[in-house]
């Protein structure tokens, strides 16, 4: 064993470890690398020689334990679930008190409160921290979403804020460094300490089914612009470009223009036209769609996002279905660059209305969970290495630095006059996608969130007498206070009402 110990250890050298692993060292810390696979590790030492910090690793569990500076600082970075117990407990047998374990993997909340709780009986802390970036941002600067005793995240917050990613303070954009790898000087770290007992993993939750809404509303412009103005994928690559200079300024948006540009090795041609049209999922979408139902939150976008994904999935299903089932055979005659703006248009509030579900999924688990969540932080480590980073997050950043306490974003006067703004360009999207048979899951449901939150009386007046009737489940009534009960006897609707 060495005589110079580590300032940080890591588990599991697949891509996001080595990564990760590179990116600490590159920022002037010690690390120790240990991998199930022991040749694995070797090789991956053996090749980064030259790091400011040193890389070094042990063949041994306990070698790599005791290789570290107390308290110890573990990073797991396996698959989630199984595999991190696994990891977990070969690690606390050779763990001493207030050694630090951070789980990196896409743990579910309730998982890292589990861990969290197990430890705390052991003398030892865990640390849940989402890490968002993919291969690139654990690199070069991922979004980091911390969240554990607060002790240990002082001891973990130097190393954390160094290797986040790093943003301007006013524009909100990500900084990069003169060459890859190089440290960034200044900037806000996109990191920060979330809460207690599973918030950082379940931020990171919401941040992914954001993530799948994100993605879907892209898809569906791309749908709209390929099916109804029947343009190329280059022509909607320059598209996309151009709107990456303008308020939809994103990651994802410019990923997009890339993806339309790539000619495929094989055939020459558009390399999108040669994918084949299923999607996969790993899981966080759905466990935020579940957690929204759960929690009586409206997350529609996100779900629909999600079951998109399964309707791509039924492949030979679908094309089965186009066999049988026809749709509108009519086709788009109107102004192009008119509707390509409306498609744009339609896109933004389309994003405001999802990230609006999730932050207010995320007001609504901070009660349950007994979490003190600052949702101007959120959005400000958002602003970059994450995947949904983007210039929008900004402006959310803004919202709640001007009202913590905001209710919706909806509501904040800069997404409010947006959306007033562009809502008739939506709302035309939205109909001629149902005119002429294109699915846009996305956009309909942002559309019918906003138009459900901004109306003060929904027709769920009709539904609960409904359920009064066959189930007698009570109803309230608009001139009695809220909280007092009333049920009808139905059959015999002329007698008084009771009051339960």
């Amino acid at each position: 064993m060495t005589d110079v110990l580590s300032d940080i250890g890591l588990v599991g050298l697949a891509v996001m470890g080595q990564n990760l692993a590179l990116n600490i060292a590159d920022h002037g810390y010690r690390i120790t690398v240990y991998n199930r696979t022991t040749a694995k590790m070797e090789a991956f030492v053996a090749a980064h020689t030259d790091t400011p910090g040193g890389l070094v690793g042990q063949p041994t569990v306990e070698g790599f334990v005791r290789s570290l500076k107390r308290p110890r600082k573990i990073v797991i970075l396996v698959q989630a679930g199984t595999a991190t117990d696994a990891v977990i407990n070969e690690l606390v047998p050779f763990l001493e008190a207030e050694d630090i374990v951070i789980d990196g993997g896409n743990a579910h909340w309730l998982d890292t409160m589990r861990r969290e709780k197990d430890f705390k009986a052991k003398g030892l802390c865990f640390i849940g921290s989402g890490v968002s970036g993919g291969e690139e941002g654990a690199r070069f600067g991922p979004s980091l979403m911390p969240s554990g005793d607060p002790k240990a995240w002082a001891s973990l917050e130097p190393i954390w804020k160094a290797i986040a990613s790093k943003v301007d303070p006013v524009t909100g954009r990500e900084i990069t460094g003169a060459k890859p790898g190089q440290p960034v000087t200044g900037g806000v770290p996109c990191t920060t300490y979330i809460g207690t007992t599973g918030a950082g993993h379940y931020v990171k939750m919401v941040h992914n089914g954001i993530e799948y809404g994100d993605m879907q509303m892209i898809c569906e412009a791309y749908h709209l612009l390929k099916d109804l103005l029947g343009l190329s994928p280059d022509d909607m690559s320059g598209i996309f470009r151009e709107w990456n200079k303008g308020v939809l300024d994103s990651f994802l948006i410019e990923v997009t223009a890339e993806v339309l540009a790539q000619k495929d090795p094989v055939t020459g041609n558009p390399l999108v036209d040669m994918i084949l049209d299923v999607a996969g999922q790993k899981g966080t979408g759905k466990w935020t769609s579940m957690n929204a139902l759960d929690m009586g939150v409206p997350g529609p976008t996100v779900a629909e996002a999600v079951f998109a994904r399964c309707m791509s999935a039924a492949k030979d299903e679908r094309v089965h279905a186009s066999t049988i089932l026809k749709g509108p055979s009519a086709r788009f005659s109107g102004d192009k660059a008119t509707l390509i703006k409306a498609i744009q248009d339609a896109l933004y509030c389309s994003k405001i209305c999802s990230y609006a579900q999730g932050f207010q999924l995320m007001r609504e688990a901070q009660k349950a969970y007994d979490w003190t969540l600052n949702f101007g932080e959120i959005a400000q480590i958002w602003r970059g290495g994450c995947i949904i980073r983007a210039a929008f997050l900004q402006k959310i950043t803004e919202a709640y630095a001007t009202d913590p306490k905001l209710a919706n974003l909806l509501l904040d006067p800069y997404f409010n006059s947006t959306i007033q703004a562009a809502q008739a360009n939506w709302r035309k999207v939205v109909a001629l996608a149902a005119e002429f048979g294109i699915p846009t899951p996305t956009f309909s449901s942002a559309l019918a969130y906003f138009d459900g939150y901004r109306l003060a009386r929904l027709p769920q007046n009709l539904l609960q007498g409904q359920r009064d009737y066959f189930g007698a489940h009570t109803y309230e009534r608009i001139d009695t206070p809220r909280g007092q009960f009333f049920h009808l006897d139905w059959p015999n609707p002329g007698r008084p009402q009771l009051s339960v």
